[in-house]
């Protein structure tokens, strides 16, 4: 499902895929005030589905303070709900952006989906 088409500044574009009854939220292109909206509704979860979400932000090549809002959010949601949020594939930009302002200490990071998916 694609929400918006990346490729130009300030454009995201999200998909959701679901794998072994987990949530994967592939995001490319900007996460800012702009886009932020369309990145909380894709990880929303559908209803009936397992609160646990991996967001793959390989594609992702830049994040502000409103993108760390939505993570955090959806973080306490999915806790709340006995889940979790994984990131997957953080591009070394946003990578720094996140352990600057410590969400790598909330929340899970790992370098492929793969290896989120499997711990």
């Amino acid at each position: 499902m694609d929400t918006e088409q990346a490729g130009q500044p300030g454009q995201l574009s999200v998909r959701t895929d679901v794998v072994d009854g987990i949530v994967v939220v592939a995001a490319a292109g900007e996460i800012d005030q702009q886009t932020a909206g369309s990145l909380r509704e894709a990880l929303e979860l559908p209803e009936g589905a397992a609160p646990h979400v991996v967001l793959d932000l390989r594609e992702v090549t830049f994040m502000d303070s409103s993108g760390i809002n939505v993570l955090l959010a959806v973080h306490h949601t999915l806790t709340q709900a006995d889940g979790w949020l994984r990131l997957a594939g953080t591009a070394p930009s946003v990578l720094r952006i996140i352990q600057l302002v410590g969400i790598d200490g909330v929340i899970d990071c790992y370098p492929t989906v793969q290896q989120a998916l499997a711990h």
